[in-house]
């Protein structure tokens, strides 16, 4: 399946997400939805808060020029509101996924989708998840990735 597709059907075609992009983690996009303008700096700001969210939780969350309160930023998911609308965006290891969803979608809603794609891609194979988030022991204390 080509990431268009996954743009176009996972993300935007559920209903829940307006508009979306998959964005490597140079900058540059794999897919994108008709019309979605991030602009590079918009994308390095939204990269740089999944190490270090200060910025954007002092001055905002910025795509396609709408400025975003920082809901909810770890080093997988950045959550941004404004009024009834709102942004997901997902990291994996080699890419970031961003969803947008409208004032009739409960953020729960269009949050799932995005975090169920990127689950899949992980899951998958195709990126991998941050160690932070699995275990790096089993029960019998053996190390393993």
């Amino acid at each position: 399946m080509s990431w268009q597709t996954y743009v176009d059907s996972n993300l935007v075609g559920t209903g829940y997400v307006n508009q979306a992009a998959i964005y490597g983690l140079d900058g540059n996009p794999w897919a994108i939805s008709s019309g979605f303008k991030i602009s590079p700096e918009e994308f390095k700001r939204i990269l740089a808060s999944f190490s270090d969210p200060t910025e954007i939780r002092a001055s905002g969350l910025y795509l396609s020029g709408i400025k975003y309160f920082a809901l909810n930023c770890n080093e997988r998911s950045v959550y941004g509101k404004k009024e009834s609308t709102g942004v997901i965006c997902v990291k994996a290891k080699t890419c970031v996924m961003i969803g947008t969803y409208g004032e009739h979608v409960q953020p729960g809603q269009a949050t799932s989708v995005v975090e169920k794609l990127a689950d899949y891609l992980i899951g998958a194979g195709y990126v991998r998840y941050f160690l932070s988030h699995t275990p790096l022991f089993n029960r019998y204390n053996t190390y393993f990735l």
